[in-house]
């Protein structure tokens, strides 16, 4: 693209950039008056978009003096946890002193063009470059000030929005095809089993542990992650564990010394994953994920925040993993884990005793059929996918690189 007509400028010379603030101690501010201030925090940002539209909390209004209003139309940027990750504001609030708030006060943007400029991995780097040492734990107003950014013409702008949506509503609708399928194999075990926990078809029940030859958690090996090497034997970690998924993004490698150290949890072909520790208050709780490792013997290991359930000959992995990731289980889950508010644990002996339906054998084959064909359907979705996404990080490269 010929961008002879962009100018560059520092974000601080275009945008009016502040921190939020807190007043404290916040507790002593929270209200359940629904005239409140909306309180906004990291967690009310949902998963995927790019929009925040409401807050779980609100403050009393004698707070405003400590804190940051902002309003709809504004974008904030978490400086701390989901570090540099933009939101555009549809509700009026305040924010704490982990967002920056930026006003576009002289509306040189189209809002989808700044949302996407604030998000491209090349703003992350700058921001990176930027801060001391070159690595980030927190974002201050001042690096974000000092951020160059391309400012082309609002017509190009708009032309690059409707570029870039095109992509991302594509990659949208793959996605959601994806839940889908999900939602299917969930309604499909549903029709023939009935709930695997309330169990109202009476089917036989057995706990876990006599269904498998193994279960057991891996172990952090010590120095933990000094002893990661670039390339090696796969080490899976509880952020690698998702529901009916295994995501390699942020994967980390352990050497074959290390790995024979940890022999007990080299996982096999088929091994069922599950998540030992993690919190269970959001959309994605991070506790009990269940996920089936389908790459080949020995190719990996885990740590001591996953489980590994080992099933014996003649058990259905593909039914097992449905009814560990079903809306029921992970109800009961929450019921038996144990720990504080924030964090919780699943214990050893509370996996070996999850009670398990058994239908007959043949009924568990014939679903495991259809989740196959379901799967293969999914494979190919995730490939297409893989294929956009690429397309859309070459498109934000071409613009913002």
């Amino acid at each position: 693209m010929n961008k002879q007509n962009w100018t560059y400028k520092k974000l601080g010379e275009v945008c009016t950039i502040e921190r939020g603030g807190s007043p404290r101690p916040i507790n002593e501010y929270i209200t359940d008056d629904p005239n409140g201030l909306n309180w906004i925090k990291i967690g009310d940002a949902k998963e995927g978009s790019k929009y925040i539209t409401s807050t779980k909390e609100k403050i009393k209004p004698e707070g405003l003096k400590k804190t940051r209003f902002v309003h709809k139309g504004d974008f904030i940027l978490s400086n701390s946890m989901s570090f540099g990750k933009p939101y555009i504001l549809e509700i009026d609030g305040c924010i704490h002193d982990g967002w920056l708030v930026i006003h576009d006060d002289n509306n040189t943007f189209d809002k989808s063009f700044l949302y996407y400029l604030l998000g491209s991995p090349n703003m992350y780097m700058e921001f990176q470059r930027l801060a001391v040492g070159g690595v980030v734990n927190n974002l201050n107003s001042e690096i974000v000030r000092n951020v160059v950014i391309p400012v082309p013409p609002l017509s190009t702008q708009s032309r690059i929005v409707s570029e870039l949506d095109l992509l991302q509503s594509l990659i949208d609708k793959q996605k959601a095809q994806l839940k889908e399928l999900d939602t299917l194999a969930q309604s499909i075990f549903y029709d023939m089993f009935g709930d695997p926990v309330e169990n109202e078809k009476g089917w036989e029940v057995k706990k876990l542990k006599y269904l498998s030859s193994l279960i057991t958690n891996g172990t952090t090996p010590k120095g933990g992650a000094e002893v990661y090497v670039d390339d090696g034997i796969l080490f899976l970690r509880s952020q690698n564990v998702w529901r009916n998924r295994i995501e390699f993004d942020d994967i980390a490698h352990i050497d074959a010394k290390t790995n024979a150290k940890m022999y007990k949890s080299v996982l096999h072909h088929n091994d069922i994953l599950i998540t030992k520790t993690g919190r269970i208050n959001t959309e994605n709780s991070s506790l009990g994920r269940a996920a089936l490792f389908t790459g080949q013997t020995g190719t990996a290991n885990i740590n001591g925040h996953v489980y590994l359930i080992r099933l014996l000959d003649g058990v259905s992995h593909i039914f097992i993993i449905q009814i560990l990731t079903s809306q029921a289980y992970r109800e009961y889950i929450r019921k038996v884990c144990v720990g504080g508010i924030d964090k919780r644990q699943i214990n050893k002996e509370q996996v070996d005793d999850f009670p398990i339906i058994l239908p007959p054998l043949s009924l568990q084959q014939s679903y495991a059929n259809k989740i196959e064909a379901i799967e293969k359907q999914k494979s190919a979705i995730s490939k297409s996918i893989a294929e956009t996404e690429k397309l859309f990080e070459y498109t934000m490269d071409k613009y913002f690189g």
